[in-house]
């Protein structure tokens, strides 16, 4: 059919012709993203991207061409400008592997830098890892969990938090980070968006961009004590807007929001059919009253819940999701495919160590807390005084370098912080973490004083 033929090498030239202009966009963003980083500035440029996104829509309506289609080609763009221009771009973990290497060639590091309780997981963990051989638990298991373990966590989410759920609503996963990527991976698709408030934990943008969905940034301000409005919601939400991410009791600024923003925010989500995601793996160390996104009973609600934090098992890589049967079973085929199950043994060791008392440890880090708090008020750093987790997020003033500079400075001399460029356009400020005793936290800040005093 020479018509068709024809047809298919017009298609085909044009095909080719957007590879080559995808190349030279490419280029363009790298010498962008080499000028952005040498100046230090952010990589996303929300109001940049808005009036492009406008441009697009107006170009749409002269070519009569569907703007959803149009605008999820344009978040690929983004993302790909993003990925190239993010690829020097540090975090925490940068920190704490580089901290890491050092410790191996026996320099001594302090660690402010990572969220890793210093004290040990309850004794009941102790007996179960001693008990898993003989009572048979490490076999091939259900991809949802165990099914006693996912009984025992739907019973102490309903008494917790007002969860109103079952088994069925509970999907057992290796740790909260893959339930994150469990959910945006499988919930959404590439050139969707998703609302992610900054600061925030970088993993939520990393998925995000993994799965070629774009993540539309809210930014809070210490002015306005980490809190968004609910214009700033509205203004992100779009037709192509599938998600709102929530973290809260916050990474990195100890934020709990005030129950009725949260609420409006929970009824903007209902009213545009949003999934939200609402990473609570902080609600152990809530310093003042908090309220899970559970207790909504919102069916396109998903909680990553972790016993990282709350039994200091970072190691074991254990955790766990709730969200309706639909969406459990949605990411429980995901799960499957990439890991089978989580260890049998593991969720034994969790399961037997669900319902132990560990308030012990959040009253430790919570004096911990105050010691660090009470010690960065002392050095005339500007944060705001945490409501919950076990971070600082404090304002570097009057300085030359940016805190991603000042973090491989203070390495050199012992000590390892969390660049507030981590968790967003925040290159004035860092994170200190209390996980560690309060002689070390004193001589960790006694380091960051003196580097600041220079």
């Amino acid at each position: 059919m020479p018509e068709i033929d024809e047809l298919r090498k017009k298609m085909e030239a044009i095909t080719l012709e957007m590879i080559t202009l995808l190349k030279s966009r490419t280029d363009i963003a790298e010498e962008i993203g080499n000028i952005k980083n040498n100046l230090g500035i952010n990589v996303t440029d929300e109001t940049r991207e808005i009036e492009l996104r406008e441009k697009i829509i107006a170009e749409c309506k002269i070519l009569n061409l569907d703007e959803k289609i149009a605008t999820k080609f344009l978040n690929f763009l983004l993302n790909e400008s993003v990925k190239v221009q993010s690829k020097d771009s540090q975090t925490h973990l940068t920190i704490f592997l580089k901290a890491k290497e050092m410790e191996a060639q026996g320099k001594k590091i302090i660690h402010l830098e990572v969220g890793e309780p210093d004290f040990s997981p309850p004794q009941s963990v102790k007996n179960s890892l001693s008990e898993v051989y003989e009572k048979g638990f490490g076999k091939y298991g259900p991809a949802k969990g165990l099914g006693e373990f996912r009984k025992s966590i739907s019973e102490f989410c309903n008494e917790h938090f007002n969860g109103g759920i079952n088994s069925e609503n509970v999907l057992v996963i290796p740790g909260a980070r893959f339930g994150v990527f469990l959910a945006i991976s499988s919930l959404l698709n590439p050139g969707d968006e998703l609302i992610v408030i900054e600061p925030a934990w970088p993993a939520y943008r990393q998925c995000a961009i993994n799965a070629g969905v774009k993540v539309r940034t809210i930014k809070t301000t210490l002015e306005t004590n980490w809190e968004p409005t609910i214009d700033q919601i509205n203004s992100a939400i779009n037709n192509n807007t599938k998600m709102i991410v929530l973290n809260y009791p916050n990474n990195p600024t100890g934020k709990i929001l005030p129950e009725k923003l949260q609420s409006e925010i929970v009824d903007i989500a209902k009213q545009h059919n949003l999934f939200i995601l609402s990473d609570e793996i902080y609600s152990n160390y809530s310093n003042k009253e908090w309220k899970s996104i559970l207790s909504y009973k919102y069916k396109k609600s998903i909680i990553t819940q972790s016993f990282s934090k709350s039994h200091s098992m970072t190691g074991y890589r254990i955790g766990y999701l709730i969200s309706s049967e639909e969406i459990v079973n949605t990411l429980t085929k995901l799960q499957a495919l990439c890991l089978t199950n989580v260890s049998e043994p593991i969720q034994f060791v969790a399961m037997n160590s669900m319902n132990e008392d560990v308030s012990s440890n959040s009253e430790l880090i919570h004096e911990r807390l105050e010691v660090l708090v009470d010690i960065c008020k002392k050095m005339n750093l500007e944060f705001y005084t945490p409501d919950g987790s076990m971070y600082v997020f404090a304002k570097i003033k009057n300085r030359q370098d940016n805190t991603t500079d000042l973090s491989h400075k203070l390495l050199e001399n012992g000590l390892a912080i969390a660049p507030g460029e981590a968790f967003g356009d925040y290159s004035e400020f860092i994170r200190l973490s209390a996980c560690i005793e309060k002689d070390s936290i004193i001589e960790g800040l006694n380091i960051l004083s003196v580097e600041l005093n220079k």
